[in-house]
């Protein structure tokens, strides 16, 4: 019996591990594949996942927030917000939209709720240098028809 239950543990444990293995791995090919073809690389730290159902089926979607930098060996950065949805088990990507980039604003991914991706922003102040906006402020995207559309930015 306690074998019985030791593998029974074990195949739960895998097949719980394993969707997120194939959704990290989905969500690497698109950022990769992204960056490629931006003739830049993420910056992997700056990475952000988060779920939640953007479009009111029950499902959530999954929401990434990745940077991708050295655009043509620039020192440019643009933050990029995507989202994917689950098809048959496995993650697709349905949008993304730049979000922030070194000279507009930075964004912070903070959460998904009531349908509603919501950032905390970072905006250049008048004298701000170029490394470091100072005026704090909040923004949200929509999934709205497959595209990801701006409800409220930062001023």
């Amino acid at each position: 019996m306690k074998i019985i239950f030791a593998i029974s543990v074990v195949l739960l444990l895998a097949c719980a591990v394993f969707p997120q293995d194939q959704d990290k791995a989905a969500i690497e090919s698109f950022i990769s594949n992204q960056a490629t073809r931006e003739h830049g690389e993420e910056y992997p730290d700056a990475r952000k996942v988060v779920t939640g159902d953007l479009n009111g089926d029950g499902t959530p979607e999954t929401v990434v927030l990745y940077t991708i930098e050295g655009q043509n060996g620039t020192n440019n950065h643009i933050q990029y917000l995507a989202v994917f949805k689950r098809v048959n088990g496995q993650l697709l990507h349905v949008t993304h939209v730049a979000a922030g980039s070194k000279l507009d604003r930075d964004v912070e991914l903070d959460s998904v709720t009531n349908g509603m991706i919501n950032l905390t922003t970072m905006r250049f102040a008048k004298n701000d240098p170029a490394c470091c906006p100072t005026v704090k402020g909040k923004a949200s995207y929509r999934l709205v028809k497959g595209t990801l559309q701006v409800v409220r930015r930062a001023r």
